[in-house]
């Protein structure tokens, strides 16, 4: 099995199990050397922004897969996990629309979780 798409199945399912809203998986393979896909989600508060991060760290480290970088952190707004060829951006909602990264990267494929 590709080991990124196995990464993102691992992140959507810690993303799902927390509740995270609008879920998006973005191919950037094609358009980018940064990564081959971005997940990008949303919670509805600081704390639950909180446990989506926690519980995509702790699916990806059970799977056998560090996190390379994490920024954001300690705000609660915004936390960006790059796990190499995954990067997952976890946002409240008024920071996903402001900063709306689905648009910044439409050159991207979105991609649905059941065609990986």
């Amino acid at each position: 099995m590709d080991h990124s798409k196995e990464m993102v199945r691992l992140a959507y399912e810690a993303l799902s199990d927390k509740k995270g809203e609008d879920i998006r998986i973005i191919d950037i393979s094609q358009v980018s050397v940064l990564a081959d896909y971005f997940i990008i989600a949303n919670g509805s508060s600081e704390n639950q922004v909180k446990a989506l991060v926690d519980n995509v760290e702790e699916y990806l480290h059970k799977g056998g897969y560090e996190v390379k970088q994490r920024e954001g952190q300690g705000l609660g707004n915004w936390v960006l996990l790059d796990f190499g060829d995954l990067i997952v951006h976890v946002f409240d909602r008024e920071n996903r629309l402001f900063y709306d990264l689905e648009r910044i990267w439409s050159d991207g494929r979105t991609v649905e979780i059941d065609s990986l």
